[in-house]
């Protein structure tokens, strides 16, 4: 059977199933029609539904939210096959028809059926040259290859780093920085006379390798800066639409950020009390993110073996990872339902992504780990990053960078250096994923995992990243 005549019968048998159960099953009819990229029928439904006088504000609210899910999740599958063959026909002429099956089942060119048809990621030919060797290569041979400066940058600081350091667990090299944070929402995004609610990225207090916070200035100048205690840490404002102007909202602080260098080889780690609220906090599942599937479980015990040292197992599992989960640029988190098996079964995934597998097959493996994530402020290479901490019974918290991998060293302490320790230039706005904002957010966030770009929202609903864009500005003092 065609793929058309197979669409036509699975059409046939959403409109009989969904019509047989509207009232008591709409949701999960809905979510499965989401899940299979029905997105003509869903949408139809939705429509009908928000017609029902008798809906509350909570089954309205849901109902939007799914037609919204289904508006970001064409934003991130914006290519069509023929965007795509255009894209890849300079580096491979006629064949490129016979490559791309081949490389949409090998998972190095990501797309999704919707409404019937291929849609490929807004990303997936950049990322195609990054996962897939035969065509990395032919790329480069066709185009200039470029060096990799952060690389370059970083195999020469953390160098710098090691040799200064006498102490484990010491705080050296501070940096100190200027960032200034501005958001513009598009003109038109809100009608004119609405309040624009903005929350942008503030730096946490709490971590002592960040410190000196000063806030020197803000737009507009009415603000409220969220309890250090808030995990994701935030500065939020109110402002009104005005017609046919961007709304600007924008931020000025300073800080001081540190490395920290810790030895493996002088770390005295003591057997963990598994009592404690800490260990049980750190080790435990955080669904829909942190989840043991027997995938996770399988993975990690295959991995670690029968090893037991808690250092050992965490440089195992970063290894498998550096090896085996090459860094690509990702899907927004909110659509992607459990970002773990998404990874693994992708083989590839993004800073973030890349972190919460290791903090899942880590915290199976009784290790305890948790989250960080904010902006990296290496010169030139300014973006937004994500990272977290391993707790050590014994030693306390150490930094462990999973996306910044081995580095290209003979020197085993150059090498490993992310295992155990950070470098200077890093802006801590979270110390932990999922949390709420302060003061909350009453619609759904665009990023419901990370706070680094900041979240907007009027009365009529959550502002996304389609309708704002963000610039960052970063000076060294």
């Amino acid at each position: 059977m065609n793929n058309s005549l197979s669409h036509y019968f699975f059409l046939a048998f959403c409109f009989l199933f969904i019509g047989c159960n509207v009232s008591n099953k709409g949701k999960a009819n809905l979510a499965f029609l989401i899940d299979t990229g029905e997105f003509t029928i869903a949408g139809q439904i939705i429509g009908e539904k928000l017609l029902d006088g008798n809906l509350n504000e909570k089954q309205k609210n849901d109902l939007l939210f799914q037609k919204d899910m289904m508006s970001r999740i064409e934003r991130e599958y914006a290519l069509t096959e023929a965007d795509v063959l255009e894209k890849l026909m300079p580096y491979f002429s006629d064949s490129t028809t016979i490559y791309m099956a081949k490389w949409e089942k090998e998972k190095s060119l990501e797309y999704r059926l919707i409404n019937g048809q291929k849609r490929f990621f807004k990303n997936a030919v950049p990322n195609l040259f990054r996962l897939n060797e035969f065509a990395k290569n032919r790329e480069e041979k066709i185009s200039e290859k470029t060096i990799d400066s952060l690389k370059s940058f970083c195999a020469s600081h953390t160098s710098q780093l090691i040799s200064e350091s006498t102490e484990n667990g010491e705080l050296v090299n501070p940096v100190e920085c200027t960032m200034t944070y501005t958001i513009s929402v598009k003109a038109g995004a809100v009608p004119a006379g609405e309040i624009i609610r903005c929350w942008m990225p503030y730096p946490k207090e709490s971590n002592s390798r960040q410190t000196n916070v000063d806030l020197l200035s803000m737009f507009p100048e009415k603000y409220i800066v969220a309890p250090d205690s808030f995990a994701q840490r935030s500065i939020y404002c109110e402002q009104l639409a005005e017609a046919g102007v961007e709304t600007k909202f924008s931020v000025k602080f300073r800080t001081k950020t540190y490395a920290q260098i810790y030895d493996p080889a002088k770390m005295n780690c003591v057997v963990y009390d598994t009592a404690s609220v800490l260990y049980q906090k750190n080790t435990s599942e955080r669904p829909p993110q942190i989840i043991f599937s027997d995938r996770i479980k399988n993975l990690a015990d295959e991995i670690c073996g029968n090893e037991t040292k808690a250092l050992k197992q965490v440089s195992l599992l970063y290894d498998w990872i550096n090896s085996n989960i090459p860094w690509a640029s990702a899907l927004e988190y909110s659509i992607v339902p459990n970002i773990p098996e998404y990874v693994l079964e992708n083989k590839h995934g993004d800073c973030g992504m890349q972190t919460l597998l290791f903090m899942t097959m880590a915290r199976y493996r009784g290790i305890p780990v948790k989250w960080q994530s904010g902006w990296m402020l290496h010169p030139g290479e300014v973006n937004l990053h994500d990272w977290c901490e391993v707790y050590y019974e014994g030693i306390g918290w150490v930094p462990l960078d999973q996306s910044f991998g081995l580095q290209e060293s003979k020197n085993d302490k150059v090498r490993n250096f992310y295992k155990t320790s950070i470098d200077s230039y890093r802006l801590i706005v979270n110390e932990d994923f999922s949390q709420d904002l302060f003061p909350s957010k009453i619609w759904p966030r665009s990023e419901p995992v990370d706070f680094q770009r900041g979240e907007l929202e009027w009365k009529g609903g959550n502002l996304y990243f389609s309708d704002w864009t963000y610039k960052m500005e970063v000076t060294y003092n």
